[in-house]
């Protein structure tokens, strides 16, 4: 289960991170990326109606949050997450891992530029 502290939570850091973060797509899953501040990943999720009904969401919530708890310790730097779910799957994990590979490439690259 992702803890707490990793999660994203204020409507002004959703909108932060989807307006000027870095984004990657796959089939189901939107992934917006910004370098976070704190010292700590956050992730957040957004599942639309047309996922489904509340149960159909929250359990596609829950599915991912354990995903992502599995897949935030392999991040190389700290970040804020937000996903955004555009079908419903019953696994997302090849994508999240595929996503989070390529999430991990970009921003080692940025910070190698930046030294």
């Amino acid at each position: 289960m992702l803890p707490k502290n990793n999660r994203l939570r204020s409507g002004v850091d959703f909108n932060l991170v989807t307006k000027t973060g870095a984004r990657f797509t796959s089939d189901n899953l939107v992934i917006y990326a910004l370098p976070n501040t704190s010292n700590q990943n956050q992730v957040g999720f957004i599942v639309n109606r047309a996922v489904g009904g509340s149960v159909s969401r929250h359990l596609v919530s829950r599915k991912l949050r354990h995903n992502f708890a599995n897949q935030l310790p392999n991040l190389k730097t700290n970040l804020k997450l937000v996903v955004r779910v555009l079908k419903a799957q019953n696994n997302y994990t090849s994508e999240v891992e595929n996503l989070m590979a390529k999430i991990n490439s970009k921003f080692t690259k940025t910070d190698k530029a930046d030294v």
